[in-house]
This record gives structure tokens, C-alpha cells and sequence, in this order.
């Protein structure tokens, strides 16, 4: 009876392991910043970011579970040419982030939210605004990768991902595959076990899972 219930065990144990693996968002590439292509299109148009229609959606993991919200755009622009992105830049404000897993009168959500625009992750009043800078748009065995330089805390990484781009009424969308991003490469250390040695289970993942949507249109 005991091995038959350490056998159920292991086998929950194993099922969860893998369903976790299976749902774990991929890393971003991630590499040294780089220049973005430049177009030689020279009927490129310049479409404009539609804040209330943009936003990124963010998941903080740690052993005990995860937390979520959103994070909104300033402005920005996209650069359109044959139907096609092949530029652009937004600036993200990150004194808009929210939590959204923790309802919004509840101490638990002004406590989070307060510990991420603080110096221990964004420290938003000094950092109150991110820059992603598009550097190329290609098609890599039939899936749109996108690449630019995000710049956080001033800190610039050039990061790949795979989107959707559609173009419908004059606006273009732009969104994102979930996918994550090692916040440590930005210098957003706090709780991270691959910085500090004697957390525990007290550690907070190092990645990050974004989902981005962009629109856009004509100015």
C-alpha cells in the first residue's frame, strides 16, 4: 500500500512537472543591442500607436504560484511600407503598471504593486518610461520574428520573438506569442537565485512572461 501510494505520488509529481514545461512560455533571444535595417522603401508610412488599444501583459512567477497585470504605452510609432512593418519604436510607461491578480482593494494589490515601481524592481520614478526600438521584422520557417532594443533602467538588450501582423481599416496590429525574458539582463535583481546564494524557497523567477499587442494607424 505505501510503495502503491509513493508511486501516485511520483506520478502526480512527474504530470505536473511536465504540464509546467509544457505551458513555460520560451525565452526570448536575447543578444547585445544591435542597429536597426534600414529601409529603402521610400513610400514608407508613419502609422501612430493607439494607446488605449496597446498594451503589454505580464506574469511574475515564484515557487508558491504567480502574479499578473499590464503594463501600457506612452506613444510611439510604426513604420509601414507595402503593407509591411519594417520600423518603429514605443515608449512604455512603466508608472502604469497594475496588478490584476490581486483584486484592486485589496492591501495584498497596493502592497505588490508598490514593491514593483520601487527600487526593488522598476524604480519607476527614476526609470518612469522603457524604450522598445524595432531593428528587423523576416519570416523564419513560416513564423514573423520580430527583433528590437528594449531598454530598461538603462539597460539596452535586443530581443527576438515571434508575432502576428495584421492590417485591417487602416490600423495595423502587432501581437506577440507569450514569451519571457530574464529580468536580471535588464539589472532587475531582487529575489533572484542567480544573483544571491541564501534566498531558499524565497527566490523570485528570473523570467518574465510578456505578451505584447500594438495598434496602430495612419497619422
Amino acid at each position: 500500500m505505501k510503495k502503491k501510494f509513493v508511486n501516485i505520488l511520483f506520478i502526480t509529481a512527474l504530470s505536473i512537472s511536465l504540464f509546467s514545461c509544457k505551458d513555460k512560455a520560451k525565452e526570448a533571444t536575447t543578444t547585445e543591442a544591435e542597429t536597426p535595417v534600414v529601409t529603402e522603401a521610400a513610400d514608407a508610412e508613419v502609422y501612430a500607436v493607439d494607446k488605449a488599444a496597446s498594451a503589454i501583459a505580464w506574469t511574475g512567477f515564484k515557487p508558491t504560484g504567480s502574479h499578473n497585470g499590464t503594463i501600457g504605452l506612452e506613444s510611439g510609432v510604426l513604420n509601414v511600407a507595402n503593407g509591411k512593418v519594417v520600423g518603429g519604436s514605443f515608449i512604455i510607461d512603466m508608472k502604469s503598471i497594475t496588478v490584476l491578480d490581486i483584486p484592486a482593494d485589496d492591501e495584498g494589490n497596493a502592497k505588490l504593486h508598490g514593491h514593483l515601481t520601487n527600487a526593488d524592481f522598476f524604480d519607476v520614478e527614476k526609470y518612469p518610461s522603457a524604450i522598445f526600438t524595432i531593428t528587423e521584422v523576416k519570416e523564419v520557417e513560416g513564423k514573423t520574428m520580430l527583433s528590437g532594443n528594449l531598454t530598461l533602467k538603462e539597460v539596452k538588450n535586443n530581443v527576438t520573438f515571434p508575432v502576428a501582423i495584421s492590417s485591417e481599416g487602416g490600423a495595423v496590429t502587432i501581437t506577440s506569442e507569450a514569451f519571457s525574458i530574464d529580468r536580471t539582463k535588464w539589472n532587475v535583481q531582487y529575489g533572484s537565485k542567480s544573483i544571491f546564494d541564501n534566498l531558499g524557497d524565497k527566490f523570485i523567477n528570473d523570467d518574465i512572461e510578456l505578451k505584447i499587442t500594438v495598434k496602430a494607424a495612419k497619422s
